[in-house]
């Protein structure tokens, strides 16, 4: 990013401006300021196509006076001051919502960096604190080392106003915009920083492709005229549901140390949110109320977090938050910018945030490229993956306080625990290094012996202790012949169970040969391909003793009959293709997969007894473990997916009867399989498609099989049908094990894009999950778990390096890092 020239006193501004609002006479445009090289090429309501000029945006318009608009305006004034700039703002300059902004130490640098001034206006404003105070059940537990900074939202506009008029920027208030479309006739640059409603963004939904999803939580923005000495976080149990408070100060420097008694909160100012699911609020009567009444309600619910002071609003209405996502963020020369183009829950503190970020990227980019395309392009690719990254965060935030009434029954230090790690930005390691002692004791309450990490835990399932909460993950390979596995089996399941995992799992073994997703996928549909797995499972039970291997049986469906996945995946064999079946005849891909047919009552039983006669097998070849594959739109998934059963028999409709078949498959494997065994169902939670599966019915499917005596549900996601639209992060799909292990009471395995120990031992400590699964990180080092042993100095029984490779249990040396300190200064 290009470095932004030094300010200029405030109030000099550069040349005069005359009172239109115009620059004066420039060489490189016209008599009127118009750059001559816009020659407009359309007509109409929509932006018009223009050959850019080689100079950059002289004339640009603001459509928003919020902090990213004034701050855009700012930068690029003081970047160029021959540009002329216009913020239009409806309101007037004193309206505003809400109360106080938090700012991170990131936004700030990049404030301090592009315009000191703007910088050392914010710092003698800005509350700082540590603490985040955690009230539930009457207790209160403090988490310290946390580093926020606020200030009032009105103050920050108005310091934004006075940096806007000393640079010469033309600030029109109590007036709407003119559309963009016709802006952008008349300008070189239109930037859209009007908000979550923008009217930019809906009138070219063509466009910019926007997608909004409305969410199921109500809350209202209030203030108290006192300070609070922490962000607290208070939960409130009432007879109409579970209700919480967000509470930060922002107007009053706090003292250094936290006073207490009726000095603790004294002066100042804070913002309030409150907020609950849309039926407590309805349950409660708060949709009746008006701003004022909804201020008293609320002040009585958290009387004791308020000390019975009064809350005021500011134009404060309930509503529930709407995530904004566009498919794009420019239209020819017009560009959106912060809440516009996309927002984020206020449960992570993001949207000023964001928006400021936005401006510093724009004016970076309009600095740093040629021409106004390239620049507007090279804006959005530096920020959708931040943003992104960011929405990400925030949707697991939003998702977690939807279902805060599921987690009140954890122990108090692990619901706090829960609360600061649910955006998946804070973690294990990094709270203990914010706040030690608090996750000692987190630690302490779920069972780690001194200098244990939870990753290195045991945990039981029915007559199986894992030694450790690390499972190799189900992985297809591709490597069997005739569905018998061979040498490349034994050698990457063995390594696996080598490098340390308390659980190495097979790939989906198919129960016949028609089940197979490949010819080269294995099998337990033959007494030799039973052997072979012998082979494999007395390796590990002899060379890495302590380690169990489990085994995942599937069937295909209609994702059968293709090819191996890095010839064509997905894609039917050239030749050799075997019918397929499934609950209903659909195509996995219309035109390019075969249609299978629909089973009947005895192709049914068919597979059902496959699927037990594979079972008998897998107790003969000794592995400790059975998991039935339920997921990813193969047999059984396409059973309970309403998106791939349409069947009218009693194997089809609702979903208590798209159930029914799975569950008597478990049932068949389950008497077939040693009763001192455990044995887990891998489901898709979610669809990632509308009218597919979502995560309600993942609830009522993991309640099902429970009920049946699953041991553990391992939740995956998605692959049902190929058009879906996965929310793809890092640990994206952990939610929906939350939800299922803390709602149900029953263990669960978390799986998806989980890449680090400090994921895994955050998901645990969090109770998120109880075992941990996965992929490629295997794939990218076998020995991972005893990596993350020594990672993390661990040396105990739950992760014990094999005998022969003992002498490679620390890293190697990778040469000298220092060098020698000098002993003598000498005077030249």
């Amino acid at each position: 990013m290009s470095p932004i020239p030094p300010a200029t006193p405030w109030g000099a501004g550069g040349p005069p401006v005359p009172e239109t609002g115009g620059s004066p006479p420039d060489p490189r445009t016209g008599s009127d300021g118009a750059p001559p090289a816009l020659e407009e090429r359309g007509s109409g309501g929509g932006a018009p196509e223009y050959t850019a000029a080689p100079t950059r945006a002289l004339r640009i318009a603001v459509i928003g006076g919020g902090p990213g608009g004034l701050y855009a305006a700012a930068l690029l004034k003081r970047l160029d001051p021959a540009r002329t700039l216009t913020v239009h703002e409806r309101n007037t300059p004193d309206d505003t919502f809400g109360f106080g902004v938090v700012l991170s130490d990131e936004t700030l640098g990049g404030i301090e960096h592009a315009d000191p001034d703007v910088y050392r206006a914010l710092r003698r404003e800005f509350v700082r604190w540590d603490d985040i105070d955690i009230v539930c059940h009457g207790r209160t537990l403090t988490s310290t080392g946390h580093g926020f900074a606020a200030l009032g939202r009105r103050r920050l506009l108005q310091i934004l106003h006075e940096r806007c008029r000393g640079l010469g920027v033309e600030l029109r208030f109590g007036t709407p915009a003119p559309p963009a479309a016709e802006l952008a006739r008349t300008h070189d640059l239109v930037i859209a920083a009007d908000g979550v409603h923008s009217t930019t963004r809906s009138e070219h939904p063509d466009a910019f492709g926007p997608r909004i999803t409305t969410h199921r939580c109500r809350y209202i923005w209030l203030s108290a005229d006192f300070a609070f000495d922490a962000f607290r976080f208070e939960i409130a149990e009432t007879e109409h549901g579970v209700m919480q408070l967000h509470a930060y100060p922002y107007a009053r420097r706090l003292p250094s140390t936290r006073p207490s008694g009726p000095e603790r909160q004294s002066s100042g100012a804070s913002t309030v949110i409150v907020e609950m699911r849309e039926e407590v609020w309805r349950a409660a009567g708060l949709a009746d109320c008006d701003e004022q009444q909804s201020a008293e309600r609320c002040a009585k619910i958290f009387a004791e977090a308020l000390g019975g002071r009064p809350l005021r609003g500011n134009s404060s209405a309930w509503t529930a938050f709407r995530t904004v996502v566009n498919d794009r963020w420019t239209h020819g020369n017009t560009v959106l910018l912060g809440d516009a183009a996309h927002t984020a829950h206020f449960s992570i503190g993001s949207g000023t945030k964001l928006a400021v970020e936005d401006a510093l990227a724009l004016a970076a980019c309009i600095e740093e490229q040629p021409t106004l395309p390239e620049a507007l392009a090279a804006y959005e690719a530096e920020r959708r993956p931040v943003v992104e990254s960011t929405q990400r965060a925030a949707a697991a935030s939003l998702r977690w306080f939807e279902e805060l009434g599921g987690y009140l029954g954890q122990p108090p230090r692990q619901f706090a625990f829960n609360l600061l790690t649910r955006s998946r930005r804070v973690t294990h390691d990094n709270l203990r290094l914010r706040d030690r002692a608090f996750t000692d004791s987190v630690e302490r309450d779920f069972g780690c012996p001194p200098g244990t990490p939870p990753m290195f835990t045991p945990f039981r399932l029915r007559g199986l202790t894992l030694r450790n909460r690390v499972v190799v993950s189900p992985m297809d390979m591709y490597a069997a012949e005739d569905g018998v596995p061979g040498d490349f089996h034994l050698v990457h399941l063995g390594a696996r169970a080598l490098g340390g995992a308390g659980l190495v799992m097979t790939e989906m073994v198919c129960v016949s040969p028609e089940g197979r997703i490949t010819p080269a996928c294995a099998g337990l549909y033959t007494p030799g391909q039973s052997e072979a797995w012998r082979r494999v499972t007395d390796f590990v039970h002899t060379s890495a003793p302590g380690t169990a291997i489990g085994v995942q049986l599937g069937h295909s469906g209609r994702k059968g009959s293709t090819k191996v996945m890095w010839e064509g995946i997905d894609q039917p064999l050239d030749h050799g293709n075997w019918p397929l079946a499934a609950a209903s005849p659909l195509p996995y891909r219309a035109g390019v997969n075969q249609v299978p047919h629909a089973l009947d009552r005895a192709g049914l039983t068919e597979i059902r007894e496959q699927f037990a006669a594979a079972a008998g097998r897998a107790a003969h070849a000794g592995f400790d473990l059975l998991e039935l594959h339920c997921a990813h739109g193969y047999l059984l998934s396409g059973f309970l997916s309403p998106l791939t059963n349409h069947r009218t028999d009693a194997y089809g409709g609702s979903l208590s009867r798209r159930l029914r078949y799975p569950l008597e498959v478990f049932d068949a494997v389950r008497e077939r399989w040693p009763h001192d065994k455990p044995m887990t169902v891998r489901i898709s939670a979610v669809d990632w498609f509308p009218g597919g599966a979502v995560a309600d019915d993942a609830v009522e499917i993991a309640r099902a099989f429970a009920a049946h005596g699953a041991d553990a549900v391992d939740v995956s996601t998605g692959q049902v049908v190929p058009q879906e639209r996965p929310e793809f992060g890092r640990s994206y799909q952990t939610p929906y094990a939350d939800r299922i292990r803390n709602e149900l009471q029953i263990p669960v395995i978390a799986v998806g894009a989980i890449s680090s120990w400090d994921d895994v031992n955050s998901i645990l400590l969090a109770g998120r999950a109880d075992l941990c699964a996965l992929a490629r990180p295997h794939l990218y080092d076998p020995h991972w778990t005893l990596h993350a042993a020594a990672d993390q100095e661990y040396a105990g029984e739950a992760a014990p390096w094999p005998p022969p490779y003992r002498a490679g249990s620390r890293k190697p040396p990778t040469g000298r890092t220092e060098a020698p300190k000098p002993r003598l200064t000498l005077d030249p």
